[in-house]
């Protein structure tokens, strides 16, 4: 009878997983072609606020800058506004260097964090389309062109781009990131066409300003903004072909503290709007939350289940013993990884189950965050250093 729990319990965790990185892709992408929510593009040509949101970016402020500058579009119709969160280095006044060319600055005082300062400076945006950037974002000089034609469509409340991440030195956790935001972008794709995007590249989104809703400053802004849109009985949907840059976090302690606080952030959103992870509320976006979010966050308890149950059922059992044996090598591999990055030097095939493990070790660490109440409203951003 203990040893049928046992098997009960790991075959259950097995399905989750499968549903979870298997299962869930290929129904949105059925729902997607069977169901799918057509968008209305046309010419449309409405001024738009570029928002850049930033704290101590003088090393990276003004190349941003001459990158926005470039983008086709009719310089009436462009503003471009760069929300310094009570910066103490010397980004303000590169900011206000360009104060002759249309740039304008707008100083958080107080260090409220990013999604406050995001708020406040969207109430003095003056575009009727707010383009949300951040200051090491490099954008395709047609990102105009791309985003803008979804907005002919009334039901269109947020249009996200495709964020594409480069990685000159091959390291590890580059290579990781990458294959995983492959796997991002697919979702994406297939979740726009079947309703409404669930999250959005933080750098590279634009929303109506008639549709913006200041949130609460702990929230992750790119996360639940989609949720706010679809509220609104808008939908939030992807262009594949407005493409930004960046440069991927090169050394594991810095990819896992952002994943860290982006996941617990998430998790905070989560319970806020908990409502909407009901279906018969939300229809298929509740369905989309609770697969590609709720359940994608407690994988690294399924794998402690199926870990744990595995090695109490190969004592007697050459199929377990086999399951266990694979866990373990795999885990392994993990942890050479880790160790590899943390001597400065890479190893390509053990970059995927290191990025694997560190991706879920940071879904506990935030989830416990998250159950001892811990918030994120400052953000320290993290730039390449070795």
């Amino acid at each position: 009878m203990i040893h049928l729990t046992e098997q009960i319990i790991f075959f259950i965790c097995i399905v989750m997983l499968a549903y979870i990185y298997v299962g869930y892709p290929i129904l949105v992408y059925i729902v997607g072609h069977l169901f799918p929510k057509e968008i209305l593009r046309g010419v449309v040509e409405p001024k738009v606020t570029v928002l850049i949101t930033a704290f101590n970016e003088q090393a990276s402020i003004a190349k941003k800058l001459e990158n926005t500058l470039k983008i086709e579009y009719p310089r009436e119709k462009f503003e471009i506004v760069v929300a310094s969160d009570s910066s103490t280095d010397s980004t303000d006044e590169i900011v206000e260097s360009f104060r002759d060319r249309g740039v304008k600055l707008f100083r958080q005082e107080g260090r409220v964090g990013k999604t406050e300062t995001q708020n406040n400076a969207v109430k003095i945006s003056t575009g009727d389309i707010i383009l949300f950037s951040d200051a090491t974002t490099r954008y395709q000089e047609n990102v105009f062109q791309a985003l803008l034609p979804s907005f002919a469509d009334p039901k269109v409340g947020c249009v996200a781009g495709r964020l594409v991440y480069v990685d000159d030195d091959r390291t590890s956790v580059g290579k990781g990131l990458m294959s995983y935001w492959g796997y991002e972008t697919f979702l994406k794709m297939a979740e726009s066409r079947a309703t409404s995007l669930i999250g959005a590249s933080g750098c590279l989104y634009a929303v109506r300003k008639s549709a913006y809703e200041p949130m609460y400053p702990e929230a992750c802004s790119d996360f639940l903004i989609c949720t706010n849109i679809y509220r609104k009985g808008l939908r939030t949907v992807f262009a594949p072909e407005a493409v930004c840059y960046e440069t991927t976090n090169q050394r594991a302690r810095h990819e896992l503290s952002m994943r860290i606080r982006v996941i617990a952030q998430t998790f905070t959103d989560l319970w806020r709007n908990r409502d909407m992870l009901n279906p018969f509320k939300s229809g298929f976006f509740g369905i989309q939350l609770i697969s590609h979010k709720l359940l994608r966050y407690s994988v690294p308890f399924f794998l402690v289940a199926v870990f744990v149950t595995s090695a109490l059922l190969a004592v007697d059992s050459p199929f377990f013993k086999g399951v266990l044996l694979m866990q373990l090598a795999f885990y392994f591999l993990a942890l050479g990884g880790w160790f590899v990055e943390s001597t400065g030097r890479h190893l390509g095939p053990v970059a995927i189950p290191f990025y694997f493990v560190l991706a879920n070790l940071a879904s506990v660490v935030a989830f416990y965050k998250f159950v001892r109440g811990e918030t994120y409203t400052r953000w320290e951003p993290i730039r390449n250093t070795r």
